[in-house]
Formats: structure tokens, sequence, C-alpha cells
């Protein structure tokens, strides 16, 4: 993960060469990620970034938390700390977790920083002058008792949906049915800080004029949703909004933590969160290079793709792009969009407002490694239904998919080079003479040449899952290929052979390290460490290490020396599946319930002993 302290040169877009701007929805500073929150942005836009430096294209990963808002002033409230103490705890738990999950930003971010305010206000001002704004009077929630005007998230209430009737829904969003929602619009509202009934009051506030910007916007949509092959969730859920009817939407609030409004009527007024938020990738980028608009106003030579789940989408399909094309200036727009489902808990929905499921921080305390956690999130990335996360599935993908697959193929491969002549080849890789005439050798090359195009394929197009499910049926393919071949037969019986069959199967090693470094990258790094090869990662069509995947006695040079081998995985048992599903039933205050309670009794537990003891001595 990118240091924010390091001084490495920041990257710039190459003329001539695929230069790829990546961004993941900004996560929310007022709380700890949980594994929905992780593989809906995070990872997801992490695999890719490591593919695009994989295949040699120019790409700079750009996040951060997004620390403005609501959440943060009610977090603030709750801990009884100022806002910005809230980002500062809350921003450094988000860095640590990512850290841990190796995810590769070139740059984690965050928004309550003085670039913010410049760009933001820079953008308002443009949309200012080029009459996109418009003034107008609206009723908001006034809480007497607290003596303010209430911004949406510090209203709570039934969702007005009759199919919903959901009895927390938020004034910005119903968390149950997604639905966005005014905080008017509640029934039975209550203020968050003291639940009392608010009533209404008229204040002014300025607006974004979407439905003047229609045109525009719908040219881009119908273009780019076609060009950037967007997801399917995403075009579903925008052509949703533009078939409701685009509205003028307000872009301001009654605020103090937040980017101030740079207008005189409005000054002691906050940029509403979401007109703030995405502008926040700018922002950051801002603070990688000061030579940003290289990556952001230059739409000829930069790629823009962009991952979130599906709550986020119309913020960047509508809203972000709406505020782009408004400043009449030549912004990177987004091509790609890559969306996600919910990840759900067991038998409910992962909550971050709730505590519900595990999270970021819980991870390291399972030792479970990161790899594993990688894997199993990917390979049930939510991306066109919602899908599951039970601590059974994790453990038998773990088991039959890594251990029996995967982590059996390496072994055997790198376990019977490194045995000693007369029973192996000394941890030296062996000669290949007459493998283009091998006829089961050829039929593999074939297969994981085919293997590997479909892969880049997938790939391209932002299908994640399905690039993981192709690379791990190459493993499944070396794995068919020992047995079928009965190398350590062949060994006996016919050594040249066996010297095809064991150098291609040491080339599948070594391509299976090099598709798997996106979604694994400990894994590769580890492989190439037992393998004894420096850990510089390529599958470049210049390179040419996509057209050697049809030619695998040939990835790994003859008589080179591997390093040792190890076992990649171990297996997670009956008893730790069970120990995990009670450590984490329940929310998180039922947790530390629970912590406080086995505590109060090993204290009572080393009094009594302590009391026996000193009564017997």
């Amino acid at each position: 993960m990118e240091d924010d302290g390091g001084t490495s040169a920041p990257k710039l877009p190459i003329p001539g060469k695929r230069n790829i701007l990546i961004t993941s929805a900004l996560p929310y500073v007022n709380n700890v990620p949980h594994l929905g929150n992780i593989i809906g942005c995070v990872l997801s836009a992490d695999v890719y970034a490591r593919y695009c430096r994989l295949r040699g294209y120019n790409a700079i990963y750009i996040c951060g938390t997004d620390e403005y808002g609501t959440a943060t002033e009610t977090k603030a409230l709750e801990e009884n700390c100022s806002p910005k103490e809230i980002c500062d705890t809350y921003h450094a738990i988000h860095k640590e977790v990512y850290e841990w999950f190796d995810i590769s930003f070139d740059k984690f971010g965050r928004t309550s920083t003085p670039e913010q305010t410049l760009v933001c206000q820079a953008i308002f001002n443009k949309l200012f002058d080029n009459n996109f704004l418009s003034e107008n009077t609206m009723q908001q929630l006034y809480c007497d008792t607290c003596k303010k005007f209430l911004a949406d998230r510090l209203v709570e209430g039934s969702c007005p949906f009759k199919e919903c009737n959901y009895d927390s829904a938020r004034g910005d969003q119903c968390e149950n049915c997604g639905k966005l929602l005014n905080p008017t619009e509640l029934k039975d509202p209550r203020c968050k800080v003291c639940q009392t009934t608010p009533r209404i009051r008229d204040t002014d506030h300025l607006f974004i004029e979407l439905p003047l910007l229609k045109d525009k916007l719908e040219e881009y949509i119908n273009e780019t949703s076609v060009t950037g092959s967007w997801s399917q969730n995403a075009i579903q859920t925008t052509k949703a909004w533009l078939k409701e009817g685009l509205r003028q939407r307000c872009i301001t609030r009654d605020l103090k933590w937040g980017v101030p409004v740079p207008h005189e009527k409005y000054k002691e007024k906050v940029f509403y969160v979401w007109f703030d938020a995405p502008i926040g990738y700018v922002s950051i980028t801002s603070c990688y290079t000061s030579e940003w608009e290289k990556w952001w106003k230059n739409p000829e030579n930069v790629e823009l793709y962009q991952f979130m789940g599906k709550d986020n989408v119309p913020f960047h399909t509508v809203m972000f792009p709406s505020t782009q094309l408004g400043t009449g200036e030549n912004w990177t727009l987004m091509k790609t969009i890559s969306v996600t489902e919910y990840l759900n808990y067991q038998n409910g929905k992962f909550s971050k407002s709730k505590g519900v499921g595990v999270f970021g921080n819980d991870v390291k305390s399972t030792n479970i490694p990161v790899e594993v956690w990688r894997y199993y999130l990917l390979a049930n990335r939510p991306e066109v239904s919602d899908t599951l996360f039970t601590w059974k599935d994790l453990q038998a993908k773990l088991t039959g998919e890594l251990l029996n697959n995967l982590g059996n193929f390496v072994n055997r491969v790198l376990t019977f080079i490194a045995k000693p002549e007369p029973a192996g080849y000394g941890s030296v890789i062996p000669d290949a003479l007459g493998a283009e005439s091998h006829p089961l050798t050829q039929s593999l090359a074939e297969n994981v040449g085919k293997f590997v195009e479909q892969y880049v394929e997938a790939m391209e197009k932002v299908k994640l899952k399905q690039g993981l499910k192709i690379a791990m049926s190459i493993s499944n393919e070396g794995n068919a290929y020992l047995q079928e071949a009965k190398f350590w037969k062949l060994y006996k019986e016919d050594k040249p052979s066996c010297a095809i069959v064991i150098r291609s199967a040491a080339g599948l090693v070594h391509l299976l390290a090099q598709l798997l470094e996106p979604f694994m990258p400990s894994f590769s790094r580890e492989v190439f460490k037992q393998l004894n090869l420096p850990l510089q990662f390529s599958l470049t069509d210049e390179g040419g290490e996509v057209l050697l995947a049809s030619r695998p006695w040939e990835i790994l040079p003859r008589n080179h020396k591997i390093g040792t081998p190890q076992p990649l995985f171990k297996e997670l048992t009956d008893e730790e599946v069970q120990q995990y599903e009670d450590k984490f039933a329940g929310n998180q205050g039922d947790r530390r319930a629970r912590d406080a309670e086995a505590a109060n009794m090993a204290a009572d537990q080393l009094k009594k002993t302590k009391l026996s003891g000193s009564i017997l001595y």
C-alpha cells in the first residue's frame, strides 16, 4: 500500500500507452469497514489495478476516506469528540485494514484537506457561472431541542414505501430497500441525537439543475455504457433514474463539518456529501501529483475505471458526470463502472451501523492468511446477484480449491524437483528435449494457451470472478496432466519424457503465480520465492509472456535452481469453524458484552485460585 510519506515520483500519463485511472468508492470514515465494503469496492479495484500493472499498462489507483458530512458529526456526538478527531482515528484504522489486505493504492488520501476545498469550490464556481445552479426554499426538519436544522442522516424514521416500511430508514436513503429519500418523506421522523420529533421549517439552499444537463448526460450515458461495457446492474439503476425524470438536486447542507460554500448568502452552509465526495477522487489525485489535470482533464489519453457497491451507482453515473459536464471543462469522464451487489453474512446482512458481520480489523485475529481471505471474497464476489458469506463455505473453498487443487499442484511439482537424485532433480529444472512432439504436453499447451486468452478477455472486461475461475482451471489442468503422465513412473521408465512433464509443470507453476498475482499477491510472492525468482510479475504482449503460455516448457530456463518448497495453505478445522461462528455471532455490541463477561469470569476464577492458594499456604 502506498505510504503518504512516500518519495517515489508520481506516475503521469504516457503518450502512446494505455493510461488507466482507477478509483474505488471512498469508504466513509465513521466506522470500520466490513468484508462487504471491502469486496464491494476497495479489493475489486485493487485486483484490476494489479492486473493493469501486470499487463504493462500505465495505471494509478486512487482512493481515500470520505470524511465530511452528517455521519461524521453524528459519530463525533456519540463519542464526545470533534469530527476531526473521528476522522483522524478512523482514517488510520482504514489505512491499517487495507495494508493488511495487501491493497496497492498509488494514493490513499482523505477528503478533509485544503486540496478538497480548492477543487470543490472551483467546480462550484464554474457551475454557478454557467447558470447550472439555482436557489430555492425547501422544507427541512428542525429540532427545537437541539436548536438546529437536521441534515438527512440526523433523522431516522419509517420508510414511506408501503412494500418496505422499514422502521430505521435514514433521512437520505433506506438501508433496507435502497431507495433514496428526503427526510420529510419519512413517517414518524425522530432526531437521531435526542430522539424527539422534529418539525418542518423553511430554509434556503442551492440546487444543481440536472434537467438542464439532461441531453448532454444522456448522450454520454448511451454511448459510454456500451463502449465501456458497464455492468448490467449499473445500466439498470441508471436507466431507472433517467426514466423517473431528472430533477434539481440540493447541493448544500446546514452543517459545520464540510467544504464551505463560497457564496456570501450561503457561507454558513457546507456542500452536501454527494456533491463533495466524488470530487474527492480529484482532490486526492491532486495530493498525489500537482499535475493532476493530466489525469483528470485528459479524456483523449486517459481511461477512468470506477468500482463501487450498487447503492453508489447514481452518484457516479448521474450526479458526478452532470457536475463535470456542467463546468464546460474537458474532464476525463468515467469509461467503465464495475458494480457489486451485496455480500450477506450467514443469515443476514453485513451492517456497519448495526455492527453485524466480520469487520476488517477482525480478520487478523482469525489467523487465516490474507491470501485466503482475498481468494474467498473474490471467488464469492457478488457481481450479478447477492452472495452469502458463511464460515463453512470458506472452509469448503479453502479445502477444495486452494489446498487440494492449487496448493497440491504447486507443492507436488516443486517437491519432486527438489528431491535429490536419484529420486528427483536436485532442485534443478531439467531440459525438455522433444516437448513439441510430446502428445500429452502438446494437448496441455493448447488448452493452457486458450485459458490464458480467455483470462485476458475476462479481465479486460472487468469480469474478475470469471478471470479467477479461469486461472484456477489451469491448476486443474496441471493436476490432470500430472496424473495422466504418471511422472513418478516416467522418472524410472522414461526419463526424457519425465523431464518434459516436470519442466512443463514447473512452467505452469510460474504462470499460475503470474495470473493469480492480482487476486492473491502474497501467494504469488511465496511461489516466486520457492522458485528462487525475483519478485517481478509480468504478462505483457510485448514481453511475449502471453504467447509463452502455450509453450509452458520454455517458461523457466533449464538448469535454473529453485528454492525450498513449503506447503502454501493449511486446513481450517471443523472446531475452528465453530469457534468463528460463535465468536462473530450477533453484533459487535453482543460480542463486547460476551468478551466482558468472559473476562469477568476469568478474573473471578483467578481471585478464587489466589484465595485458595493463600489458604493452603
